[in-house]
């Protein structure tokens, strides 16, 4: 890695432009978006083969739109706290561990900040989009009425420790693949940067691998999220079993499902996530370049 980097680093290329952080807001809210909503009915089907319900019960293959609203809402102030604070942890950190070989502990620490800020944006959107998703609730207003009701202001943050604990190692996994294809590729083609559709493959691959080793992690997230003490939604669909805490819900799904339920919706997060992966770094990729030249 570090042969790599110092090569890299020494390329005789004249420096791009930087984006500045609010180009990195707009591209990672554009790119999050696009994501979100092209794939969403991945997200759902993933969704409910790890619900406790059970898939078909949760919904099967109908209504695989449900609680795209949500998410929409969501996406974009999602996404770009997450590249600002991803971005200035990056440059900041840079400067203070300057040397190539500490390259991937920066982009581990930025990407960890960037996750632990986006999650204060993203988790309330995503426990309705997922009580939805598994069909305890037809429309926004009725989940939104509920978590106010049932769990007060924290039910809308229900999952978030679970959450962060998913996308630390996620990104930990991810973004320093992320950025070391990107750089190997650049320096194996004598450039300093790769081209937006070259970011979009090293996305892709980096986030399938990333996706699959943290499927549980995922599972656990998911049950926390879904779970509830109201009994029954609004649709009338039984909700899912009541679980609280990370470490209990691993011991619970592994006594009574075995392990492998931990990785339920593999198929269907690994697709996601690289589909994704492409779409949302090579779109984010795309934009900053655009939004650069033009200032």
């Amino acid at each position: 890695m570090s042969d790599l980097s110092s090569s890299a680093s020494t390329l005789a290329v004249v420096p791009t432009k930087q984006a500045t952080l609010l180009q990195c807001m707009l591209a990672g809210a554009m790119a999050g978006t696009a994501v979100d909503t092209a794939l969403f009915p991945l997200d759902t089907l993933k969704t409910r083969l790890q619900s406790k319900a059970g898939f078909a019960a949760s919904g099967g293959f109908r209504g695989v739109y449900s609680g795209l609203t949500s998410a929409v809402i969501g996406s974009a102030p999602g996404a770009s706290m997450f590249f600002v604070t991803y971005e200035g942890l990056k440059k900041t950190l840079t400067s203070v561990l300057p040397d190539p070989q500490h390259a991937p502990m920066v982009h581990m620490m930025s990407a960890s900040g960037g996750e632990i800020a986006a999650c204060f944006v993203r988790v309330p959107t995503e426990v309705i989009k997922q009580r939805m998703q598994t069909k305890q609730f037809t429309t926004t207003s009725a989940a939104f009425k509920s978590v106010i009701h049932n769990e007060g202001i924290l039910g809308f943050y229900r999952g978030y420790f679970s959450t962060v604990a998913r996308e630390i190692p996620f990104t930990c996994i991810q973004f320093p693949l992320y950025e070391y294809m990107k750089k190997t590729y650049a320096s194996a083609t004598h450039r300093q940067v790769v081209d937006p559709w070259e970011a979009a493959i090293c996305g892709s691959i980096a986030g399938g691998i990333a996706a699959a080793i943290t499927t549980p992690l995922d599972v656990i997230k998911t049950r926390l999220m879904l779970s509830q003490r109201n009994p029954v939604g609004t649709s009338g669909t039984p909700s899912n079993a009541y679980y609280s805490g990370i470490v209990s819900t691993f011991k619970r799904i592994l006594a009574e499902e075995g392990p492998r339920a931990l990785f339920s919706g593999v198929g269907p997060r690994v697709m996601w996530i690289s589909i994704g992966g492409s779409i949302f770094l090579g779109v984010y990729e795309k934009v900053k370049v655009v939004v650069s030249r033009d200032n």
